[in-house]
């Protein structure tokens, strides 16, 4: 779950952590003086992505009109991740130089990394590399402690004691909050030493969320903003739309096996619009969740053709055929042709039953690809 920079501050500033004082708009909604911080301010839009100053939807206001204008420019602006539907309009944070801390969960070195540097912004990926200090550390307070005092170490001035801090507070951050990544950048430092968060980026562990009651409440009141974690909330099992372009809706099971299958059309220079890991035993003998599925990927602008890519387990697929073509009756609007590539027990009954309905069933996904191209006049 990645947090929007907004609700990213607010989880810091509910940790104790200084953030530039700020307020969210949505579309749709007016601003006047005795809604902001002080000025001048930093108009900015909230999109689930880096690059925004280069994105060109982070600005700089120094009058009311200014951020007027900047929020109509922002707000439905289209990205790469969407269209932004909100901004976040924050005190400028002035006197200050800019540095870099981060914490992200590495799984290939087995433990937490740590990343600092005395530079920070914009331009903080094309650093050279010894610019960043890293370390890897147990997730665990002690050694992210440890680790974050050595790096320090290696800064002069007053953004070696900013940094320290910074370190110290954002590690019980990620601890406590069972985080994938927490990055800093820039870290404002004023020349006493003092810090401020200008940008907050997090990464929430999904499968935490049972356990992280905070972050619960978010996607409940703000579903809006999170529609993919709302739904597994909502429907227990993962549905992301990952090309809002995508031409190809999926019905697919297993996470990995999805993946994979994204990968495979887009090296086939095919476009899927939706990622989906709903278990077949979760289907069996109810079309709710198939009709739920088909639903909102005929909200899809551009999809053109349904891909069916099932391997059955503990679902026999002369079942899941039948409640397939069900669901498929009972969604109208979703008016495009099926590819069905099925692998498991029970290919003959699923023959016979897609076969009445019009449907040709493939196993394998050369000849299932094949037919996708054909609907697409590819």
């Amino acid at each position: 779950m990645y947090l929007l920079e907004h609700d990213a501050k607010a989880l810091l500033a509910a940790h104790g952590i200084a953030v530039p004082e700020g307020r969210l708009f949505e579309r749709g909604a007016a601003v006047c003086g005795a809604d902001l911080p002080p000025g001048p301010w930093i108009v900015k839009g909230q999109i689930a992505a880096g690059g925004r100053g280069k994105a060109g939807i982070v600005r700089k206001a120094a009058t009311l009109q200014d951020v007027a204008d900047h929020m109509r420019a922002i707000i439905g602006t289209a990205v790469r991740t969407g269209t932004v539907d909100a901004v976040r309009v924050e005190r400028q944070v002035t006197g200050a130089e800019e540095a870099y801390f981060a914490l992200l969960l590495d799984e290939g070195a087995g433990g937490v990394r740590v990343m600092l540097s005395e530079h920070g912004g914009m331009d903080v990926e094309s650093l050279p590399r010894e610019a960043i200090r890293s370390d890897v550390a147990a997730p665990e307070a002690g050694a992210l402690a440890a680790s974050v005092e050595r790096l320090a170490a290696t800064v002069a001035g007053a953004k070696a004691q900013a940094l320290r801090d910074a370190g110290l507070r954002l590690a019980r951050v990620f601890l406590e909050r069972e985080a994938l990544l927490v990055e800093i950048n820039p870290l404002f430092v004023r020349p006493d030493g003092s810090w401020v968060a200008g940008d907050a980026k997090i990464i929430a562990d999904d499968n935490a969320l049972p356990r992280q009651e905070a972050l619960r409440a978010l996607v409940r009141e703000r579903a809006g903003a999170y529609p993919d974690v709302a739904r597994k909330e909502a429907h227990g099992f993962d549905y992301v739309v990952v090309d809002a372009r995508g031409e190809i809706g999926l019905l697919t099971t297993g996470a990995g096996l999805s993946m994979m299958l994204i990968d495979e059309l887009r090296a086939a220079g095919l476009k899927p619009y939706n990622f989906l890991d709903i278990r077949t035993g979760g289907l069996r003998g109810e079309t709710r969740r198939l009709v739920q599925v088909l639903e909102w990927i005929s909200e899809g602008r551009n999809v053109k053709v349904l891909l069916v890519n099932i391997f059955a387990g503990i679902t026999e697929l002369g079942e899941f055929s039948k409640l397939l073509v069900q669901a498929l009756a009972a969604v109208p609007r979703l008016e495009m042709p099926v590819v069905a590539r099925l692998v498991g027990n029970g290919l003959p009954a699923a023959r016979a039953v897609l076969g009445a309905a019009g449907i040709a069933l493939h196993t394998d996904l050369d000849d299932a690809l094949a037919a996708v191209r054909a609907h697409l006049g590819n």
